[in-house]
């Protein structure tokens, strides 16, 4: 038998390939001739990113070759050495048997998943949830389980009916229990124990997926899922420097049982060798010298100040049609409509209209949160952002009259 000139041979696996709406943003957003407020990536604000440090550690460290060789896989010493005095008494601390350096957090999920999902597994995901994490799972032919958030993160209690309906246990549990992406919600310190337990009792490995936890600017800090699961193997812990330094850096690491260092080394070896060898460098050197702290101090302030900006201006302009949750931390506002607004149309709509965000149906691999849509507070001024909410209502009130005219 042969194959025809036309057929591609693609993998079982590509079937499962579904790409990222968040992501795609950027490329759509890059195209727009017209002014637009920004409020669809989560990225750090740009006067957020140290830019100039950044340059002139990199003038200091990257005028070599060796700083565009290759690097140990596991990570270049230096970054490693410098993420262990940064964790060095905190809940986190951690040892060099546990701590593996990655291109970021998506790699991170990616090797969780490379590591522990097999077709047909059952993962349960938060729904709302970060749907490049969820599609990750789903490129492993991972089946999804979607497990409701209210203001106290994943409802854990919740989850043994769920899985009961399912019929099996599931093999990973995917969550963001900080200011989670996108509902901006934190999950209570009753829940994290539960979670642990549950996950203990059904041999399920918990994917600690955790880029904001920095981030918070308001409230008590919590005991996080790794410390709470006390370094125990059903906690994988992704963490990444992108939200709080510069995403594209692309570093991160990952923080599991010893026993799986060699495991992850393997399957880092198949994907991209090392991490960024200058990026690791940069992020060295900027731990190195101590900036971090004073760094995450500014943002903190900088980022509450934000978050306040944005309320007042949903309140003035969208607080008579419109709900939203308030954040402790991280980036993000999950601002529902009314039944009747459908926010993939309003996406449309408010693109024209000068504003972006990203629709609540690209948070759910069923679809769902189709009146519902997510905000970045991160990015944008007050005054920037008051304008926007301001186009956001216009389309709002485009769409809604079209609506009732139709």
């Amino acid at each position: 038998m042969t194959r025809t000139a036309t057929q591609v041979p693609l993998a079982a696996r590509a079937a499962g390939l579904v790409g990222s709406v968040i992501d795609s943003s950027t490329s759509l957003l890059q195209k727009q001739s017209h002014d637009i407020v920004r409020f669809a990536m989560g990225s750090p604000a740009a006067e957020a990113v140290p830019t100039r440090l950044l340059a002139a550690i990199g003038a200091a460290e990257l005028g070599s070759a060796h700083a565009y060789d290759y690097a140990a896989t596991e990570g270049d010493p230096r970054l490693r050495e410098a993420v262990l005095g940064m964790l060095s008494g905190t809940g986190e601390a951690t040892t060099p048997d546990r701590l593996t350096i990655t291109s970021g957090g998506m790699q991170g999920i990616d090797l969780a998943c490379k590591l522990f999902v097999d077709p047909g597994d059952l993962v349960v995901v938060e729904s709302p949830t970060y749907t490049n994490g969820s599609a990750t799972v789903m490129s492993y032919g991972g089946e999804v389980l979607e497990a409701p958030v209210d203001d106290d993160g994943l409802v854990v209690e919740a989850l043994p009916e769920l899985v009961e309906r399912a019929g099996r246990l599931p093999k990973a549990i995917y969550t963001i229990p900080n200011f989670q992406n996108p509902s901006g919600t934190t999950m209570s310190l009753a829940r994290r124990l539960a979670l642990i337990e549950l996950a203990r009792a059904w041999g399920a490995i918990v994917i600690d997926d955790d880029p904001y936890g920095w981030l918070r600017f308001a409230g008590e800090d919590l005991p996080s899922l790794r410390e709470l699961g006390e370094g125990g193997a059903n906690v994988f812990s992704v963490r990444t420097f992108s939200k709080v330094l510069a995403p594209g850096l692309r570093v991160g690491w990952v923080d599991a049982a010893p026993e799986l260092g060699q495991l992850l080394i393997n399957a880092k070896q198949a994907m991209d060798t090392c991490a960024n060898l200058p990026a690791q460098l940069l992020v060295a050197r900027f731990l190195e010298d101590g900036h971090l702290t004073e760094h995450l101090s500014g943002l903190r302030v900088e980022y509450l100040r934000r978050k306040i900006g944005m309320q007042r201006a949903l309140t003035e302009h969208l607080g008579d049609i419109a709900r939203w949750t308030s954040p402790d931390g991280g980036f993000f506002l999950w601002v529902t409509l009314p039944e009747e607004v459908d926010a993939q149309e309003l996406f449309e709509v408010g693109l024209a209209e000068g504003v972006a965000f990203i629709p609540g149906s690209a948070f759910s691999p069923g679809g769902r949160f189709r009146n519902a849509l997510r905000l970045c507070f991160a990015s944008t001024t007050p005054e920037r952002t008051l304008e926007g909410v301001r186009r956001l209502r216009r389309a709002i009130d485009l769409v809604t009259t079209g609506a009732q005219r139709g």
